[in-house]
């Protein structure tokens, strides 16, 4: 039976993307503003932590949530 994406998992997916593209954001104003390093180094392992997160939940075939 494939997978049939349900609403409850559309949201979560959205969230996860959300949440990846405020890591980056955050990784990208650290960078640019001197002052800023350790907004760079804790968007860049907030941004790793949520990608391995939701790469772990999709390789064991589980929903992400």
């Amino acid at each position: 039976m494939p997978f049939v994406e349900t609403r409850k998992d559309m949201l979560m997916v959205g969230v996860i993307v959300a949440l990846l593209l405020v890591w980056l954001v955050l990784a990208i104003l650290g960078a640019v503003i001197e002052g800023f390093f350790w907004l760079t180094v804790v968007g860049v392992v907030l941004f790793l932590a949520t990608a391995g997160y939701a790469a772990i939940k999709r390789r064991s075939g589980r929903r992400v949530s």
